[in-house]
């Protein structure tokens, strides 16, 4: 599954943020690139991409080998809500329903 995200975050914050955060859920760095990572788990195998876009924004790739809405998809999206909330501290994650 691909999902993406922009921030206002350089592509290096975006990629050291991911070294901090895929690890501590079991996901081991397979793979490094200067602005792409992989890690792999139990959980499958995601592929983060961070690039920089017009402007002051990167835009950030996950690529996921699982199939549907699994449990790294969601992972991944709490990774969004991570980088969202470094980039404003002062965002408060709430229900969207």
């Amino acid at each position: 599954m691909k999902l993406f995200h922009r921030t206002s975050l350089a592509p290096a914050a975006v990629l050291t943020a991911a070294d901090a955060f895929f690890p501590g859920l079991g996901l081991l760095m397979t793979a490094n690139a200067p602005r792409a990572r992989t890690f792999a788990g139990p959980l499958g195998t995601v592929r983060l991409s961070a690039t920089a876009e017009g402007g002051h924004y990167t835009f950030v790739q996950a690529d996921s080998d699982q199939a549907g809405e699994s449990r790294l998809d969601k992972t991944v999206k709490k990774f969004f809500v991570h980088l969202h909330t470094a980039a404003d501290p002062r965002h408060a994650l709430e229900a969207g329903y």
